[in-house]
């Protein structure tokens, strides 16, 4: 006699809670299957407002940057955004560059990010390394730079940027700063 059931336990008992149990795992894993939809679509919709963000962070920051490096002595006319270089010969996406100043002798390649990461620096770095070669390849003989602009951006991983060599930009009210520290040398691709 079982303990839970104050009767005999039958073949057809044994097998009716089988069969419960069995139930009970199929709406489960259904269950699980519907919570996997929705994450799956909830990660899409953070993604999309994520990209959002990062557009508005963009636009934040192009208004004035021409001006900006134009004080440095660039004499940019204007910006372009955002820049994607493919392959001509496969159509894949090479690099894409956030927003691209550019005339006869300067090109400034700018990263922008909502939140500033040591890896989005190391990503543009390598990102300025492949736009030096292809501008070598072309025989384009302009000097390359690199800028980071960000919302949100460490002291940490500013000192890092600067230390790359590349100028930084950073969110100041409802405009972007171009601070330049004391001695401040950028590298030059």
């Amino acid at each position: 006699m079982s303990e839970l059931y104050n009767e005999p336990l039958t073949f057809e008992k044994v097998m009716a809670m089988f069969q419960e149990t069995d139930k009970k795992f199929q709406e489960t894993d259904r269950r699980m299957k519907e919570t996997d939809e929705r994450m799956k679509k909830t990660d899409i919709m953070i993604g999309k407002l994520g990209n959002r963000f990062g557009e508005l962070i963009e636009h934040l920051v192009l208004p004035g940057i021409v001006e900006k490096f134009n004080t440095l002595g660039f004499n940019f006319s204007d910006a372009s955004q955002p820049r994607r270089i493919f392959d001509p010969k496969t159509g894949q996406l090479l690099a894409e560059i956030d927003i691209l100043l550019e005339n006869g002798e300067f090109v400034i390649a700018v990263e922008v990010k909502s939140k500033l990461h040591s890896k989005d620096i190391d990503e543009h770095l390598a990102r300025m390394d492949f736009l030096h070669c292809m501008a070598e390849s072309k025989g384009d003989k302009r000097k390359y730079y690199g800028a980071i602009a960000g919302a949100m951006i460490t002291k940490e991983t500013r000192a890092y940027a600067v230390k790359a060599g590349f100028y930084v930009l950073e969110q100041s009210g409802d405009t972007m700063k171009l601070d330049i520290p004391e001695g401040f040398i950028p590298r030059e691709w």
